[in-house]
């Protein structure tokens, strides 16, 4: 499985290095479009190879995605540590119900519980 693994990072990194060789020229990016730049008065733009700007993109799409999942699972994760608190008691509390158990009580109640 290891190799697999390390053909597949192999045979990505090729794919990336292609299309960063094929994506080399200069590109301007702007912050906004021309006529609302002029609008406020000031424009952030920058000149950037094109696949920095494609490989740039893929990587927020990755991020906005995590980030969508995270915050759609908080429902599953709240349960979740609900359940798990809920657990952590009901272990406490048979716990303890043993520990009572043990300790000598009322002889009345010994006999009837020997006798189930």
């Amino acid at each position: 499985m290891r190799y697999i693994r390390y053909a597949f990072l192999a045979a990505l990194a090729v794919v990336l290095i292609t299309v960063a060789l094929a994506n080399r020229d200069q590109v301007l990016l702007r912050l906004l479009p021309e006529e609302l730049a002029g609008f406020l008065g000031w424009s952030w733009s920058v000149n950037l190879p094109l696949f920095v700007v494609i490989f740039a993109a893929i990587i927020a799409g990755v991020m906005i995605g995590f980030v969508w999942e995270w915050l759609r699972e908080h429902k599953l994760r709240a349960e979740g540590a609900r359940a798990r608190k809920a657990a952590v008691k009901l272990a406490h509390e048979v716990q303890d119900l043993k520990r009572d158990r043990a300790k000598p009580g009322d002889d009345v109640l010994a006999l009837l519980e020997d006798g189930r």
